[in-house]
């Protein structure tokens, strides 16, 4: 079985160089995401992970004044959740709150805001449906954030 994964993951690294052919099963065996075999412009980012990471760090680059860095606190102060839909060209068309902090609930509105300063995003119409991505905002007892993304981030 390894070897067949190996084996699928070499035709789709061939393929990614050579064509515009979406090959949907092997998303998970190379790191390909299926949307995009050859179909990205020059520099964009390629898969939804590629560019929440970008987009995560246009949030904290935007906002110098309101993040920190270091390690997690804990407990952290407030979490809100916030699920950004975009428009083709990457600006924001909508901002939807997934989760609200009970403890300092006014960081839902201050994260909006950190939403708002870093757009507009890179254009999404290459990637596929739905525009959307998620990204938790961790609040210190300063009521500065990290991003969850960039915590995780390598």
């Amino acid at each position: 079985m390894r070897c067949i994964k190996w084996l699928w993951a070499s035709v789709a690294g061939l393929l990614a160089g050579c064509t515009s052919l979406v090959l949907p099963g092997l998303a998970g065996l190379a790191g390909v995401e299926a949307a995009s075999l050859g179909n990205t412009p020059a520099g964009a980012a390629s898969t939804w992970s590629e560019y929440k990471l970008r987009a995560a760090r246009r949030i904290h680059a935007a906002n110098p004044g309101e993040t920190f860095s270091g390690p997690l606190p804990d407990p952290l102060q407030s979490i809100p959740v916030l699920e950004v839909r975009l428009n083709r060209d990457g600006s924001v068309q909508n901002i939807v709150v997934l989760r609200t902090p009970r403890q300092s609930p006014e960081t839902v509105q201050m994260a909006i805001r950190a939403i708002r300063r870093a757009a507009p995003f890179e254009p999404v119409g290459h990637l596929p449906r739905p525009w959307q991505f998620s990204e938790t905002f961790l609040y210190n007892e300063s009521l500065k954030f990290q991003l969850r993304t960039l915590a995780e981030a390598p």
